[in-house]
């Protein structure tokens, strides 16, 4: 018998029992959409994740200050050794990797234009901050080091600081808003880069010169923070060494001191990210699998039902010249037809329930054609192992035996 004709009477077996070749390709069905769309899911996650933290720049490096440490107990925020200016103009000047540093002060504010009042954060920063930050002006032009220098009060505004304080049609350009007491004349917008991975929104913003916010508003020489930029991404590692040897002897540090300050990157923030969102993939993906060996389970124990019904028909036929190879490749065939038309159809409702989660449940997903490969590789196998014991068991059967069978 070619397998030709065996494909034929496999579709002919099963189509008699439609309704029941369904319900054994369910578990086939279910296991492989799982799959693809968990995999479409995880992908899609980690490059979300990798292009919000590019957004940010992925040469970034964090420098915060930290608790002191005594007896190896962290003591309380109190203690934290602060950053100060200095240390950022010590770093540009002693750190060959970086191409440029800023210190950075923040505070609270409310801000007013109009009869129209915002609360959201000033950022006081170096001009060189809209680099390290990859912050695209949209419209106007970012401060400079003279607006630096001479304490300008002038600023640059977020996307959601423009809509709250100035509504659609508006030109901020040139006009002053409040920022608690102080007038800031607008003279630049920044391009939208929505929220970050942490659920922040980036647009709700105000940078103003690190001078103008520390002098007029701060009266503290404290920084919060110290951004820099490394030259290259390749630089990064190299960086945040030299960075912590240079910070180590401006703080005086001895040998035997912990430092006292902290130094993270955001390619350390995208690794440890995207190690989290690949093990929850691959959880949901082994959750998702456990639903294809169900759907195998499924398929033996219908074959074995089928085998049950049918033992006079595989009677006859041994009867006529049918020999035990041939009925073991007709039944295993059929297990392989209703594997491999519940992969299929898995893999097209999977793809298109990726679809609908990207448009409908704001997920972003991507498909990756390995999974559907897979899903199409286990699903063939899982009819071949499943469908083996049946099949055999129909082509050990004695044909006297089986034309008695009632």
């Amino acid at each position: 018998m070619n397998i030709s004709s065996s494909a034929k009477i496999a579709f002919k077996a099963l189509g008699k029992n439609k309704f029941r070749s369904f319900l054994t390709m369910l578990g086939i069905i279910i296991g492989v959409v799982s799959v693809i769309v968990m995999q479409a899911i995880g992908k899609g996650s980690s490059a979300d994740v990798n292009a919000r933290i590019s957004s940010l720049g992925t040469n970034l490096i964090t420098i915060s200050p930290i608790s002191a440490r005594s007896g190896g107990v962290n003591l309380d925020a109190g203690s934290a050794v602060s950053l100060k200016k200095e240390d950022a103009d010590y770093l540009l000047k002693e750190v060959p990797t970086i191409d440029a540093v800023s210190p950075l002060v923040r505070t609270s504010a409310q801000m007013k234009y109009g009869n129209k009042n915002w609360r959201s954060t000033i950022n006081g920063v170096y001009p060189g901050y809209f680099t390290i930050r990859v912050l695209e002006i949209k419209d106007g032009t970012i401060f400079t080091k003279e607006d630096e220098k001479k304490l300008n009060k002038v600023c640059v505004i977020g996307k959601t600081v423009q809509d709250n304080l100035f509504g659609p049609g508006v030109d901020p350009i040139g006009k002053t808003i409040r920022v608690g007491t102080i007038p800031y004349l607008v003279i630049g917008t920044i391009v939208s880069k929505g929220t970050s991975g942490g659920g922040q929104d980036q647009d709700d913003i105000v940078l103003a010169p690190y001078s103008t916010v520390q002098n007029r508003m701060l009266g503290s020489d404290n920084v919060n923070q110290i951004f820099a930029s490394a030259k290259t991404e390749g630089d990064v590692n190299t960086a945040v060494k030299q960075i912590e040897e240079a910070l180590r002897v401006q703080h005086k540090l001895l040998p035997n001191q912990a430092n006292n300050f902290n130094i993270s990157t955001q390619l350390q923030i995208r690794e440890t990210l995207n190690t989290v969102v690949d093990t929850i993939t691959v959880l949901l993906s082994i959750v998702a699998a456990i639903s294809l060996v169900v759907g195998g389970i499924g398929i033996m124990n219908i074959m074995l039902v089928s085998v049950t019904e049918r033992t006079r028909e595989i009677g006859t036929r041994m009867a006529v010249g049918a020999t035990g190879i041939d009925v073991q490749f007709q039944l295993l065939l059929e297990a392989i037809v209703l594997s491999l038309t519940g992969g299929v159809t898995g893999i097209l409702l999977g793809l298109l329930t990726a679809f609908l989660v990207s448009k409908f449940g704001g997920y972003s997903t991507i498909v990756a054609p390995e999974s559907i490969i897979i899903s199409f590789v286990v699903s063939t196998l899982i009819g071949v192992f499943f469908g083996w014991y049946p099949s055999r068991k129909a082509a050990n059967l004695n044909p006297i035996d089986a034309l008695r069978y009632e």
